[in-house]
């Protein structure tokens, strides 16, 4: 897939990995639609790339709808999706306070792995009617795990739940998709340098350095956006996971 002048959404575009990829994408000429329940960082992050910034709730059919609908006359069909939305969660199943309540599990799940298919779902029924390209292709989605889907620590049963059915779901979404010239691809970062750890001390950064074997460091969000540019632009590419993640592998906790 070729990205100059291709229409692109990218959901959670408004921050961290998300904008990092809508800044990439459009340096390299796409016509980016950053989706994002943060309507006003999303329409920061836009202006900042002469994008488009549309609210939306990946968890509500009408409003996934909508927003594809919005940035379709914008843009054009999109031909790549990249879903970035997510909320990260740490609590054990079971603590001082008792169990963990169960609408916090549900609703981890609800935004990190069902919002994630239904963008998907919305955005691959746009994506077929369009006139293939080189190879037959017509699209290509772009997914967000993480590496707690394969070595998920204590107080990550919830959130490593969500990351391990996006993986799960790549390679038979592939295949699903593959007679209609669309991929899906996964990218499962490990740690990466976003404003969440911003709030850390310099002796907790060092220890969550200290983890990863090379490049000794946090992944930036700029390595995820260049990786996903690269799924892009490579056809081969389809069905599989990446870890992006220097080599790392988590321990318990």
């Amino acid at each position: 897939m070729i990205i100059k002048n291709t229409p692109v959404i990218i959901t959670g575009g408004a921050s961290g990995m998300g904008a990092a990829t809508a800044h990439f994408l459009s340096l390299a000429g796409a016509k980016v639609a950053i989706f994002d329940k943060n309507l006003t960082l999303a329409t920061k992050t836009a202006a900042e790339i002469h994008g488009l910034a549309v609210e939306c709730d990946v968890t509500n059919e009408e409003s996934v709808v909508g927003a594809v609908k919005k940035a379709e006359a914008s843009h054009g069909p999109a031909r790549i999706c990249v879903n970035c939305a997510g909320i990260i969660h740490s609590r054990r199943m079971v603590n001082r306070e008792g169990p963990m309540p169960l609408n916090d599990f549900r609703q981890v799940i609800e935004i990190n792995l069902i919002g994630t298919f239904n963008v998907m779902r919305i955005v691959a029924a746009h994506m077929i009617p369009l006139e293939a390209l080189a190879e037959g292709e017509r699209g290509i989605i772009i997914n967000t795990a993480s590496v707690a889907a394969f070595e998920g620590q204590i107080g990550q049963t919830a959130y490593s739940a969500s990351k391990g059915g996006i993986v799960g779901l790549t390679l038979p979404a592939a295949r699903e998709l593959s007679s209609f010239g669309i991929r899906v691809m996964a990218i499962a970062p490990g740690l990466v340098d976003t404003p969440m750890f911003d709030k850390l001390t310099p002796e907790a950064r060092a220890a969550l350095v200290s983890m990863v074997p090379f490049p000794k460091r946090l992944a930036s969000p700029k390595e995820y956006a260049s990786l996903a540019a690269h799924i892009i632009e490579n056809v081969m590419l389809n069905g599989e996971v990446i870890r992006l993640d220097g080599a790392l592998r988590m321990g318990a906790k």
